[in-house]
């Protein structure tokens, strides 16, 4: 587990102000830490977590190596972690963090900078949607308001706070204002925007970039044991995110299923103008898709928008950013890329994005997928 700062890829600048907060004592209660998770948002709290509780010893001493491996294990006192969760078949209501600890451990632990989907699908619950929800709060206040174990910092990290719901986010929110001393609140986040404004205004916000391609074959060849060539092809597939650099080692990774789904989607809205056979196979896409999780109905999605991101990037000539590669050997990207433009290609994404949206609100996936069939089926068609 990752506990050290330099044990973590990149963002030396992030590295370099949380240690001088550290030092000079100078900590604010409430943090956001913006960035997608394969940039390293939560092996960075860790790290800083680990900084703050270590603070109080002298650097080797037996207190301090206790507090180091405490903190490794995600088992200190004064350390406490809430996330998305769900019922599954052992936790039939009423779910909270905690009745999850241990399989977070274990899942932290395999990869610090895993995705939300992949924590609820080590849950065997990808098909329901992670949330953070108003018991999770009352829980969050009662820890907050008990006095550190060891006299130090009591801290509390977030991870997905932009799936707390509303009731949830409003309970916290006295304690964003008013925090107990020597308190820590650190929220995670790729989706800011989706935390409410009154709690956001009162946290100092870190902003994580995108990794380099250099940082993540570095660490793909010393820590992976990736051959230097490959590593280095990944890595510009990865497109600065180490969580994608390593679904892409992965032969099962999903991209050879979605790519199934997305070409079978855009030859049926290719077809469908004015073609009823086709538009009756773009409802049936649209029913078979909504049989998904939403967490996967989500993450296609997201999938869409990279792939005609990558056909506009080859329309428009940029050979060097576009690294797709087709599991499908009837599929050109050349014939594709020239019906993704500059007319169309705006709208398209936000359809996309709206659709994410609503899916993530809890909205009927077949009306919302069929909705969004029939706007592609306009916008495929649209001139350049």
């Amino acid at each position: 587990m990752l506990v050290d700062f330099n044990q973590i890829i990149g963002q030396e600048h992030i590295k370099a102000h949380l240690q001088t907060s550290v030092t000079n004592g100078r900590v604010a209660h409430a943090q956001l830490f913006v960035g997608k998770v394969g940039v390293g948002i939560l092996p960075m709290a860790i790290a800083y977590a680990s900084a703050l509780l270590c603070k109080p010893y002298e650097e080797g001493s037996p207190e301090y190596l206790m507090t180091k491996e405490r903190v490794r294990k995600l088992a200190h006192p004064d350390l406490n972690f809430v996330f998305p969760v769900n019922t599954n078949d052992k936790i039939r209501k009423h779910p909270v963090s905690d009745l999850f600890i241990e399989e977070w451990r274990n899942f932290v632990s395999e990869n610090p900078y895993g995705s939300q989907f992949e924590w609820l699908s080590s849950l065997g619950i990808e098909k329901k949607q992670g949330s953070i929800k108003v018991d999770e709060a009352l829980e969050i206040v009662k820890k907050m308001s008990l006095k550190s174990y060891e006299g130090g910092y009591k801290i509390i990290i977030i991870w997905m706070a932009d799936t707390m719901n509303t009731d949830c986010a409003n309970k916290i929110l006295k304690l964003v204002e008013e925090p107990p001393k020597n308190t820590v609140l650190l929220l995670l986040t790729e989706k800011e925007e989706q935390i409410i404004n009154t709690i956001r205004s009162r946290c100092q916000k870190l902003d994580f970039p995108l990794l380099s391609e250099l940082q993540i074959a570095k660490q793909l060849i010393e820590i992976e044991g990736v051959e230097t060539i490959k590593a280095q092809n990944v890595s510009r597939l990865a497109q600065g995110d180490y969580n994608k650099a390593l679904q892409l080692l992965d032969d099962e990774s999903d991209d050879a299923l979605f790519e199934q789904w997305f070409l079978t989607w855009v030859r049926n809205a290719f077809l469908a103008k004015g073609n009823k056979k086709a538009i009756q196979a773009l409802l049936k896409w649209s029913e078979n898709l909504a049989g998904e999780g939403r967490e996967t109905q989500k993450k296609f999605l997201s999938y869409c928008i990279e792939f005609f991101r990558q056909a506009l990037l080859k329309n428009y000539g940029a050979e060097s950013l576009v690294f797709f590669k087709s599991h499908d050997v009837k599929f050109d990207l050349n014939k594709f890329a020239p019906f993704v433009h500059q007319n169309n290609i705006f709208e398209i994404t936000e359809q996309l994005q709206d659709a994410s949206y609503h899916i993530e609100r809890n909205g009927n996936a077949k009306i919302i997928f069929a909705d969004l069939s029939i706007k592609l089926t306009r916008l495929i068609h649209r001139k350049s």
